[in-house]
């Protein structure tokens, strides 16, 4: 007689509940978990990072704080060092230049000064993306940034499964983790309405490795290697383009440090055409790291050069015409795969 296993139950949640889930069931599962910054209380975290946790686990575990980066990720990695397991939120990637020693000179380094004796296993949660006339100092990705500095991990989920899973595996990891959400694909009602921002995700304990990449959508012709809220712009262009004959794979990273390149090298060797999207800055980023994955193991992979879509060297305007003029929109994309197809 063979024994199949059933299948876990799965409801539709945003991507926001879908996080929530996640810290509510890890902070369950350990009491050395909590959650701590800026209107993450009462308010619930301007994104619902944090809706409904202040009821189920209290003001000892749930803490506001002041407007304090440096105090209170101090207080974390404090906390983390001493065998608890926090949870920061930084509510902007873009304020992380208030308080980026404590974030890359200490939780990321203490572990190597330590020679390995001193873990510091802490959530650096923070959001990030354009697209809403949040203006240059709130509309900011960052990952680039964060990624080139040594001693954290750093995930960048795209869908409700994703953040579920990437939270949980986050939370449990011993290192820092840093942990970036777009504001895109949160699934609230008063932001532009998303609907790949609300989908199936598993009820009980659900991980998803940190450093392993997903095919989003498999193809022949051309990939797009792509994270965050790109993902669905790219997604959509390749609906958009399949019945022209264009074939697009779609690679979400999922995670940029550690970065799957084994996911790139295979993608690419089977299309040998890639676009890289990507809505940080274009000069010393992730898409020029994605190329030179390829380029530093075989750039015969590519039958064509390489395109990449980023944002470009310029402060992320206000105005909303402007501003979608500088994102990684469809049109851009679009524009991109069709040169590349050829």
């Amino acid at each position: 007689m063979t024994i199949t296993e059933a299948p876990q139950a799965t409801r539709r949640l945003t991507t926001s509940k879908a996080m929530v889930e996640a810290i509510a069931q890890e902070m369950e599962r350990d009491e050395s978990v909590f959650y701590l910054g800026e209107d993450v209380g009462a308010y619930g975290g301007i994104f619902s990072s944090t809706t409904g946790l202040l009821e189920r686990f209290g003001p000892e575990r749930i803490i506001d704080t002041p407007i304090s980066e440096t105090a209170f990720i101090g207080l974390g990695i404090g906390a983390a060092v001493e065998g608890m397991r926090p949870i920061v939120e930084v509510m902007f990637a873009d304020f992380m230049g208030v308080c980026l020693d404590q974030i890359y000179n200490h939780m990321a380094k203490i572990h190597f000064e330590s020679g390995g004796n001193v873990k510091v296993p802490m959530v650096l949660t923070m959001a990030t993306g354009g697209g809403y006339s949040d203006g240059a100092q709130h509309s900011q990705c960052l990952w680039g940034t964060l990624a080139h500095l040594p001693g954290m991990k750093v995930v960048v989920p795209s869908s409700p499964a994703d953040a579920k899973g990437l939270m949980t595996a986050a939370i449990r990891d011993d290192n820092p983790v840093v942990y970036m959400f777009h504001k895109g694909v949160m699934g609230l009602p008063w932001m532009a309405k998303n609907p790949r921002s609300i989908e199936e995700v598993p009820d009980g304990e659900h991980l998803v490795p940190i450093g392993k990449a997903r095919i989003a959508r498999e193809g022949s012709d051309v990939t797009v290697v792509t994270l965050s809220l790109s993902v669905h712009h790219a997604l959509d262009v390749a609906e958009k383009l399949a019945p022209q004959g264009i074939d697009v794979e779609v690679i979400d990273l999922r995670s940029l440090v550690p970065l799957d390149r084994e996911a790139i090298l295979t993608s690419v060797g089977k299309t040998g055409r890639l676009v890289v999207v990507d809505e940080d800055y274009l000069s010393y980023g992730v898409s020029a790291e994605v190329i030179a994955t390829i380029t530093d193991q075989d750039p015969g992979m590519l039958v064509v050069p390489p395109r990449r879509i980023a944002v470009p060297d310029v402060p992320i305007p206000y105005a909303h015409d402007l501003e979608y003029a500088v994102l990684p929109r469809h049109d851009r994309i679009e524009a991109a795969i069709r040169a590349t197809a050829g």
